[in-house]
This record gives structure tokens, sequence and C-alpha cells, in this order.
């Protein structure tokens, strides 16, 4: 534990990054009571899970900082559970329209446009995809296999870390740290793209039900918990964050990421609450896309 060895600012600092973990935790409970208690059991467990994302991922970055040794396993943790959230966010999007079968037929005519970030957005030459039954599929898949293969991947890390062989920051092609995380790298660019096609589609109907807002907090929470981590990560590799005993560079590296991910966690708990406590109207059904225009002429 670095406790031991911190001075009055230092010891200040570790109190208020805790106490702002503690309360994003409490305003998380809060939030999931009223969630329990006013929405409908068919979308409850999802919009608790993604409302769990930021707090957990601030609890896992206070142990980190406080246990440096158990750095590799808060990070770990964190980014599983992640993985779990990205799917829950796309199945929230497709229940929010009323499910599937009513998604479908909102969009019967419809189509996906899959030249949307991150993988496809400059290849404007790609064709629209109609929307069916078997896009969705694969859609749900995108972002199925992303919470399914991350913790089988993560479980291979830690198997290899124990034995000696896996070095988080050693990026030489010889050893597996590097191919594991370009595989991972691979699953979430895939999962990313697939709630991104998503999106793109419903935002305009959605919009009622600020699914723009939750999208934004969605995104802050993956720049903030992969790309920010791994650009500090780099510097601090690079040696361009200077070491400071008793921390090397690449510890602290870790301990700033950490600390600023606290930060950030606790603003997006508090925004969330917002965001998805405020009540909305449930959408119109969709008879009147599905019905022929010489139904509309009769009466009732």
């Amino acid at each position: 534990s670095l406790s031991a060895g911190l001075d009055l600012p230092g010891r200040f600092l570790f109190a208020t990054l805790t106490l702002m973990t503690l309360i994003a935790i409490l305003v998380f409970i809060e939030e999931a009571v009223y969630i329990y208690r006013k929405i409908p059991s068919s979308k409850r467990s999802i919009i608790i899970w993604i409302n769990a994302a930021a707090p957990v991922i601030s609890t896992t970055s206070c142990i980190g900082m406080w246990v440096p040794r158990s750095t590799m396993f808060t990070d770990f943790t964190a980014g599983i559970f992640f993985a779990i959230v990205i799917h829950k966010f796309l199945m929230m999007m497709i229940k929010e329209c009323g499910g599937q079968k009513v998604l479908l037929r909102r969009f019967e005519n419809g189509h996906f446009t899959i030249t949307t970030g991150p993988c496809c957005c400059c290849c404007l030459c790609l064709p629209r995809v109609p929307i069916t039954r078997q896009t969705l599929f694969w859609l749900k898949l995108g972002t199925f296999q992303f919470a399914v293969f991350r913790p089988v991947l993560v479980f291979l890390s830690i198997v290899l870390w124990t034995n000696g062989n896996y070095v988080l920051y050693n990026v030489s092609p010889k050893g597996p740290a590097l191919w594991i995380s370009c595989f991972i790298g691979a699953l979430t660019l895939c999962a990313l793209w697939a709630v991104g096609i998503m999106f793109r589609k419903v935002r305009i109907l959605l919009k009622c039900k600020n699914i723009i807002p939750k999208f934004a907090l969605y995104q802050f929470i993956v720049i903030l918990n992969h790309l920010q981590t791994t650009i500090i990560n780099i510097f601090a590799t690079q040696k361009i964050i200077p070491c400071a005993p008793p921390l090397s560079s690449t510890a602290r590296g870790s301990y700033i990421a950490q600390q600023l991910l606290i930060m950030e966690m606790f603003l997006i708990t508090v925004i969330s609450r917002v965001v998805y406590r405020r009540k909305y109207h449930d959408l119109e059904p969709p008879e009147c896309v599905a019905e022929e225009p010489g139904d509309k002429k009769q009466t009732p």
C-alpha cells in the first residue's frame, strides 16, 4: 500500500478520491432502488447494468489506487464488466423501441447504414443493409461475442501472468501480451461498431427518451476507460511520464490513470442519475406504419 509513504497533501487527495468513490456507490444504490420501483421489469435489469458501469470502474480504480499490486486484477474486472455493459446498451436501444418484433415493424422497409465508426466510417461505398431479423441477430452477436470472449481472454492473461509469461507493458511480438491486446482491440471495435449502427438508426425515434445524452455518456466511458488509459500507459512505458520514487514510470502512469478515472466516473455517475431518472412516455404503437393506404380511409 502507498498510504504509509504519503505526505499530507497526498493523504488528502487519497481521502477525497475515496470519498468520491463512496458517494458514487451511494448514488448508484439510490438510483438502482428507484429503477427497481419505477421501471418496468422488462427494462429494469438492463438499465441497472448500464448505470453500474461508472461506479464499478470508479471502485476498481480506487482499489487499484490504494493497493497498487492489484492493478492488473482491478483493470481486468472493470474491462469484463464494461464488455457486458456494451451488450446491454445495444439491448436497451432495442427494448426502448418496444422490443425486437416492434422494432422490425417500425422499420419494415428500412435499412441499416453500416458506414459508421469506429470500423467503416470512411468506407462510403458499402451498401445499406435491410433491417431484418437476421441483421438484428448479427448486431446482437457483434456485442455478445465481446461479452463472452473478453472474460475468456482475461482469464488466459491471468493464468499466463501467474506463470510469469504475461507482462502487461511488454509490446514485444514474442510475448503474449501484444497479441492478446490486439485481439481484444479487434473484438472491442466490432462491438462498438454494432452499437454505432443501431444508434444511428434509432436516434431520431428515441430522441424523446434522451437516447443521445445516454449514448454520449456511454461513449465517454468507452473513451476514458480505454483510450485515455491506453495513452497514459504508452506515455509511461516510453518514460514520458517520469518516475517518482517509490513509483516507477509504469506504476506512476497507472496511478495517474486511476485517479483521473475516479473523478471522471464520479461525474458520469451523477449525470447518469439525472438522465436516466427522468420519466419518459412510451412510444406510439407502430400500427400507423404497418397500415396500408386503403386502411387509413376506413372509419372506425
